[in-house]
């Protein structure tokens, strides 16, 4: 009987000798055995020393993490304090305040460009003495001209919209590709002005009409956004409360056309006629333009802030086309965004299992097919890292929970609250997407690097969004408390 007790004992303990410390990534463990599909990674960036890791070679859907890429590619290809030119030209000089020819709107992939920008256009061209357009408004869709729609919600995007952030994408595009839409409440009962945001009237056709109501009143009134022909409009219904104005955005079937014709309209307000149709038409443009105005957009290292902050679909998606123009224009988001699967293949560290590129067909991660691993996230963090020119930008488009514009992240303890920056990625269909990615600042001021991702899987196909992000974050203040 001793001997027997005393050989148990023995056996017990060499079990325990050969059993990890405590459990890797413990809590999104957890749900991998529930049914979900995870992939999680951490890494100390002193010693390049793997902390915990679980799946970490797994390729799932990062959805909005995909943005992750993007930033870092697009500050390889720019400077953080490089501009995009919007510019207006002309192939004639102006006689006696008349051009006799086209007005050329020329883009250059901007996707800052707002209706500010486009009344500073028309200031400007209004001030060299331009009274009166003989010809065309050309808008010139520079550096990538049409590119195909690419997913379901762009594709349906085409002949309808009550959204924003499914506009097609396009070289230029005022206010992310989307006709903005200023609902204005008069007096009980009677109906609201409806107009443009940056133009006192919109230049496409309103159909039909919002009500006011009595302050308090329940809201109802919706806006859509149909095209026929060729030829966008707007159909509008409901009440709408007294009160202040309000602003709704809708996606422009074309953007390009829709931004020639805000311009149009705002150079026609300010006192500038211009006789002739809009009409797109991508060409290179002759040595000899006369340039009109210029309007410079927000620094990259803006547009990547706002892009990552807000996750912010068109402002990824516009530059990935941009960097792709680079070299030359593509037809289509997904083989522009074959420069992305090759920069994250490419970043070093440790011994990477030889997978190959990940397939990444969009640099927003609207798109589903895209896959990302936490090793990739984590090899791609360590890279910037690394970058000391390029790593201040790059980090400062990550956001600490504590200031993060979702309710979800502002929840935790101090550790999460205050020595994390990351970026998020969800999205609910055809499966569940809850990811994250960034940096833990160690309390003896080093650096851990890491990333989680959980996706919805056959047995679980919708995991809710607080059971993700919970899981994530238990595992994450456990690394803090520990480091």
């Amino acid at each position: 009987m001793r001997l027997s007790l005393t050989s148990f004992l023995f056996a017990a303990l060499s079990l325990l000798a050969t059993l990890p410390a405590r459990a890797q990534w413990a809590a999104v463990a957890r749900l991998q055995r529930q049914g979900a599909l995870v992939s999680a990674l951490a890494v100390d960036l002193a010693t390049g020393r793997v902390i915990e890791q679980f799946n970490p070679d797994r390729r799932l859907t990062p959805a909005s993490l995909t943005k992750l890429a993007t930033a870092a590619e697009a500050l390889q290809e720019w400077p953080p304090n490089e501009q995009f030119q919007t510019r207006l030209l002309s192939m004639q000089p102006i006689r006696g305040g008349v051009l006799r020819g086209n007005l050329v709107l020329a883009g250059a992939g901007d996707p800052s460009l707002d209706d500010r920008s486009l009344w500073e256009l028309a200031a400007e061209a209004r001030g060299a003495g331009l009274h009166q357009v003989t010809g065309a408004l050309v808008v010139d869709p520079l550096p990538f001209g049409t590119v195909a729609c690419g997913n379901h919600d762009r594709c349906a995007a085409l002949m309808r919209s009550d959204n924003a952030y499914n506009a097609p994408l396009s070289a230029i595009g005022v206010d992310f590709g989307t006709w903005c839409v200023r609902v204005v409440p008069t007096r009980p009962w009677a109906n609201a002005r409806v107009g443009g945001c940056g133009v006192t009237h919109l230049p496409i056709k309103v159909i039909g009409h919002i009500r006011t109501v009595a302050r308090g009143a329940r809201q109802t009134f919706w806006v859509e956004r149909r095209t026929q022909d060729g030829e966008d409009a707007l159909a509008i219904g409901g009440d709408v409360p007294m009160g202040d104005g309000q602003r709704v955005y809708r996606a422009m079937s074309d953007p390009a056309r829709g931004t020639g014709l805000l311009l149009r309209e705002a150079l026609r307000e300010i006192g500038v006629r211009v006789a002739g149709p809009v009409r797109v038409h991508f060409q290179p443009l002759p040595a000899h333009a006369f340039l009109l105005a210029r309007v410079d957009g927000l620094l990259v290292r803006e547009q990547l802030w706002r892009m990552l902050q807000y996750s912010n679909n068109y402002i990824a998606d516009v530059l990935t086309l941009d960097m792709g123009a680079v070299t030359q224009p593509h037809e289509t988001l997904a083989s522009a965004s074959r420069l992305l699967s090759d920069f994250v293949a490419g970043t070093e560290y440790g011994d990477p299992p030889d997978l190959g590129p990940p397939p990444l067909y969009s640099g927003s991660g609207l798109t589903t097919d895209n896959r990302l691993s936490a090793n990739d996230l984590v090899r791609l963090l360590i890279h910037e890292y690394h970058d000391t020119r390029r790593f201040p930008a790059f980090y400062a488009g990550l956001v600490a929970p504590h200031d993060a514009p979702f309710l979800f992240l502002r929840q935790g303890d101090a550790a999460w609250l205050n020595r994390v920056a990351l970026k998020t990625g969800t999205l609910n269909n055809p499966r569940s997407v809850c990811g994250i990615a960034g940096y833990l600042r160690k309390r003896d001021g080093g650096w851990i690097a890491f990333a989680a991702i959980v996706n919805g899987g056959p047995r679980w196909r919708h995991v809710p969004l607080y059971q993700a992000i919970g899981a994530e974050r238990s595992d994450i203040e456990a690394l803090a408390r520990r480091y």
